[in-house]
């Protein structure tokens, strides 16, 4: 099902409320690595968030996932704050993890070793 404009405007400010909130309270550059919020999928009540976080360099990213999850009730006190004038109620929180960069890693690579291949064939050919 199509996202509304209305739903893409909210998932837009919650990701922007998000991604400052994760500034405040250190999540953005943890240990060498970097959390940005990715994107925020709202449902058509705008009752319920999927959050998808990006993870670049970050060890282990399900128990980072899993330290989000634990302060989830400071994220969403915080979140109420920022949005509290713009949104009559405060949609849950669902984290997740996007893998879009890894998707993207891998298809380079794979790019790579097909142009690599098609190297070692002209040079076999010749």
């Amino acid at each position: 099902m199509q996202e509304t404009k209305r739903q893409k405007q909210i998932g837009q400010l919650v990701q922007e409320e998000l991604s400052s909130i994760f500034q405040r309270i250190g999540f953005n550059v943890v240990d060498g690595g970097m959390i940005s919020v990715a994107t925020v999928k709202m449902t058509p009540d705008l009752l319920e968030a999927k959050v998808y976080l990006s993870m670049f360099k970050i060890n282990a990213p399900n128990e980072m996932l899993e330290r989000i999850k634990e302060r989830m009730g400071e994220i969403k006190k915080l979140l109420g704050i920022g949005l509290g004038k713009q949104l009559r109620r405060i949609p849950e929180l669902s984290f997740f993890l996007d893998d879009t960069l890894d998707y993207v890693f891998k298809m380079e690579e794979l790019f790579k070793k097909i142009k690599e291949d098609d190297a070692n064939i002209k040079d076999g050919n010749k």
